[in-house]
């Protein structure tokens, strides 16, 4: 399980609080205030917070969809690191239903396998538990539910289970009997063999009469641990026509991970077992699946448990009257290569049989149908003269656009492909229109399926809404420009949200970089960003990206050796980077990545950050020790130590608004673990007491009525693990989310937005990114949206100037806006838009400062100042405004003791509304 996360989020709060108070209070290291009073803060509590999905749609892999035999529109989908997922059919979504898994268990997001009850549809049940080996500390568990997943039973197992480990798309492992559905069997991993519960769950015993545990091993020699475990029983199933209702069912079938005896028999209800006499040997058994109307039992193999891998496999049927194997595997088209899965049957047409070529990666994966019991298939494509294909499906993916992953398929490619590790496929047993089956990114699924049979095409569409499997490295949150979330993600490299609560068109491309482990803008000019991460698989792109544009479009840089993963950092001002590969020294780039230098006094490794303000400082963080560097990165020298972390998972972030405001968070129980905070650029670091352990740090809009950034954290405060908030400048903080909403391991990425208060941004380990809401206004004077705050898609004006009433007949908006104050200086940005029916070109905008304010840096466009009167032209790159364009453009300014807004704004002469 990578931890590798940190977080880069702005704030548009204001002032720092002057020295002697922090010291003396709000640090915590006068004892007298270790305990502030209660309601020091009227802080937002978790009941205050509403909790959903930053939209993605997916971007995991999906090992199996399991509908109930019974009830029409219950179904569920398993993932391998992300929880269980039940589909929504009025809202044609899929509810998250592990969400209450805390942060001690977070293994238990992985799910082995799952089961849903034929007889009292509301009982589910879920094998959980990640890792085999000692990257998880614990066992596995069952998870039983009797109201369909919203609140949950552990029954503790004393062995660990799979969901993130080979084999996991083979199955199912768990199953209920059909007859008495107080019996459930589990196959087992790593030599434990088969067990039994007679309890409805609560209770396990295992089946010592089951001969065969499974000793198949994928590689007896990985020196990582994850692919020398014993793969084990991978799936039961029953024969319902063998029991009563009320009775135990009398034939039952289990599937083992072995090459030469995996599919075994009990006919007594498991009391004895045997192998089935005649069966095929030399691959392994991926699943097992019944036709109990004709008495058929399917098994698809390979030769490899997968579910990447496969260069063979077959598919059998076992008359299992007569006792007769026949060999009915497809033939794949072309003489290709792979293994088969994704076994179902049509249990509305009996003999109607599917499997997937599941390991067919070029030129897509492949699915066969027959309806005469596997003695004729058809392919869903084939060959129509290299490079020609025909196809019996059309693919919608209009819905999640980013499917495409940006590639321009080949001649014999399509983009985007039917999928790839294809294990998980059913045929709805109450439509035999309606098909499901899950990929490595996503879930597709038709309800034109016997178009098939009729040699019509059907439609293929993601049925993925609100199915979030990512797993978040960095989070940024700029302050100003139309996106309002910058992700880095695993796998899929991470997206620019302009929308939150809409699908993103594509992720970063210009490079692809397959994880992106970091992500950072310059703190005042957003749009300059950098992104840095590691390639998945094969690749010649550059492993380091910048935009300048907000991240809309990005350019590669050069690569400093063979530099990869690690942590990034854009100078304030944008003017130079900072890269502190996992696997190289950290460089400096003044030329956006052309060339490259090494710089001097910071040890290789360091987690690095910039400060937000001062364009020459960047901070760096290893073994206990802070580097400060005040030559833009050139040369570091070590800063505050003593008492830090020397281990354990660190989060470095430069608060906005002031120089050398600087906090620290992370660690090891071994070493020191909380968070830690200077106002002095480094040279001294200060625990805040009030957090007992902290993990990460991020900034978001301050309170109404406070000075400084709302603080947040994925931290323990008198025992008990939370996501923390603080507006009080970390003197007391308030848990946020409650036990429903809990996540697992949110230890990585976390940021406010500086433009919505209360709004905040969690990163999780497969659960996506989510975003918690309140509604409240924020201390900048405006409240917040869903989709914005002031001088952006929503919010009214307020103290410090928000937009006025809009002259319907005037040609231009502006809004202005004050997103930053401390003593004698601030910081403010001023949008403004074209609303002619024509463009204007070379535009400048004036106003008047009422209160002698001075602008000392601008950025997106260039200034001047006489007095009290402010001249703005644009920049190259929006210098022109098209009919209904908007451009900001940010600035800092000195101040004296009122900061007042201006009154009045004209645009190339013409007078603008609002103000």
């Amino acid at each position: 399980m990578e931890r590798s996360a940190r977080v880069r989020g702005w704030r548009t709060a204001t002032a720092v609080i002057a020295g002697t108070a922090l010291a003396a209070g709000l640090l915590g290291t006068a004892s007298a205030q270790q305990e502030p009073a209660a309601g020091t803060t009227a802080a937002a509590s978790a009941e205050d917070y509403d909790w959903r999905n930053v939209r993605i749609d997916g971007g995991g892999f999906v090992p199996s969809v399991i509908f109930n035999r019974t009830e029409p529109n219950l179904l569920y989908a398993r993932t391998d690191i992300g929880g269980a997922y039940r589909w929504n059919e009025a809202g044609q979504e899929w509810i998250p239903l592990l969400d209450s898994v805390g942060w001690e268990d977070w293994g238990y997001t992985g799910v082995a396998s799952l089961a849903t009850d034929p007889v009292d549809p509301d009982r589910v049940y879920v094998a959980v538990g990640t890792y085999t080996n000692d990257w998880d500390p614990n066992n596995g568990a069952i998870m039983r539910s009797t109201d369909r997943g919203e609140s949950w039973d552990t029954v503790p197992l004393p062995f660990k289970l799979g969901g993130n480990m080979p084999g996991r798309g083979m199955g199912e492992r768990l199953a209920i009997d059909p007859n008495d559905n107080r019996i459930l069997y589990l196959g087992a991993p790593s030599g434990e063999g088969l067990w039994r519960s007679t309890d409805s769950g609560a209770t396990w015993t295992e089946v010592t009469s089951f001969p065969n545990p499974g000793d198949y091993v994928l590689n007896p020699d990985d020196p990582w641990g994850y692919e020398n475990d014993e793969i084990g029983v991978v799936w039961v199933t029953f024969d319902p026509d063998t029991g009563s209702p009320g009775s135990p069912t009398g034939t039952v079938y289990v599937g083992v991970a072995d090459e030469e005896e995996s599919v075994y028999r009990s006919t007594d209800a498991g009391a004895t077992w045997q192998a089935v006499a005649g069966q095929p040997t030399g691959f392994l058994p991926h699943k097992g699946v019944l036709d109990e109307e004709t008495g058929d039992l399917y098994i698809a193999t390979s030769d490899n448990p997968g579910p990447y891998a496969g260069g063979d496999g077959e598919v059998w049927r076992l008359d299992t009257a007569s006792g007769e194997w026949t060999d009915i595997t497809p033939h794949r088209p072309g003489d290709a290569e792979y293994g088969f899965s994704g076994l179902t049957v049509d249990r509305q047409n009996p003999g109607t049989v599917m499997v997937t070529g599941y390991s067919s990666w070029w030129p897509d994966t492949q699915i066969f149908r027959s309806t005469n019991g596997g003695d004729d298939w058809s392919p869903i494509w084939d060959w129509a003269g290299y490079p020609e294909r025909d196809r019996r499906f059309t693919l919608d993916h209009s819905s999640v656009p980013w499917l495409t992953f940006g590639n321009q398929p080949t001649a014999e490619e399509d983009s985007p492909k039917l999928g790839w590790m294809t294990e998980g496929m059913e045929i709805d047993p109450h439509d035999p229109d309606r098909m499901l089956y899950g990929t490595g990114a996503t879930i597709y699924g038709t309800t034109e399926l016997t178009n098939w049979d009729e040699g019509t095409r059907f439609t293929i569409r993601p049925v993925i809404k609100g199915l979030e499997e990512t797993s978040v490295k960095d989070l940024a949150s700029p302050p100003t420009g139309d996106a309002h979330l910058l992700s880095a993600l695993g796998d899929i490299g991470g997206f620019r949200h302009t929308d939150i609560d809409a699908v993103p068109s594509m992720m970063y491309a210009s490079p692809f970089i397959g994880t992106t482990t970091s992500v950072d803008f310059a703190g005042l000019s957003p749009n300059n960003v950098i992104r840095v991460g590691e390639h998945v698989g094969d690749s010649s792109q550059a492993t380091v990206g910048f935009s300048t544009d907000g991240g809309a479009n990005w350019f590669a840089g050069t690569v400093p050796g063979s530099a990869n993963g690690g942590t990034a950092a854009a100078a304030a001002d944008g003017s130079r980077f900072l890269w502190s590969p996992a696997n190289e020294p950290v460089h400096l780039t003044t030329t956006f990545g052309s060339s490259w230098t090494r710089s001097q006094g910071i040890p290789q490794g360091a987690t690095i950050a910039s400060d937000r303000v001062d364009p020459q400082r960047f901070y760096g963080f290893h073994d206990g020790t802070l580097y400060i560097s005040a030559d833009g990165g050139a040369t570091f020298a070590a800063g505050a130590t003593g008492g830090l972390p020397t281990e354990g998972n660190i989060r470095l972030e430069a608060a906005p608004g002031a120089p050398g405001d600087v906090w620290l968070a992370g660690g090891d129980d071994a070493s020191a673990h909380g968070l830690w905070r200077s106002t002095d650029g480094g040279r001294s670091l200060t625990r805040i007491q009030s957090l007992e352990k902290a993990d990460n740090i991020g900034f978001g809009r301050g309170a109404e009525g406070t000075d400084y950034h709302a603080l947040y954290s994925s931290a323990v405060v008198d025992g008990v693990r939370g996501i923390y908030r603080s507006d009080d400048v970390g003197a007391t903080w308030t848990r946020i989310n409650d036990d429903d909403h809990q996540w697992a391991w949110t230890g990585g990425a976390i940021t406010g937005d500086p433009r919505v208060a209360g709004r905040v941004y969690i990163g999780t380990n497969g659960r996506g990114i989510i975003v918690g809401e309140t509604g409240e206004r924020g201390n900048d004077g405006g409240t917040g949206g869903t989709t914005g705050g002031p001088g952006d898609n929503g919010g009214t004006g307020g103290d410090d100037g928000g937009t006025g009433g809009v002259d319907p007949d005037a040609d231009c908006t502006v809004a202005y806006a004050v997103t930053g104050e401390w003593p004698g200086g601030f910081q403010g940005e001023v949008t403004v838009t074209n609303t002619a029916d024509t463009a204007v070109e070379n535009w400048e905008l004036r106003w008047s400062f009422p209160h002698g304010q001075t602008i000392t840096q601008l950025w997106n466009g260039s200034h001047t100042q006489s007095g009290s009167q402010v001249s703005v032209t644009g920049a190259s790159w929006n210098s022109r405004l098209a009919p209904g364009a908007s451009t900001t453009i940010g600035f800092l300014g000195n101040r004296q003791e009122q900061n007042g807004a201006p009154s009045s704004f004209t645009l190339n002469g013409t007078t603008c509304a609002g103000g």
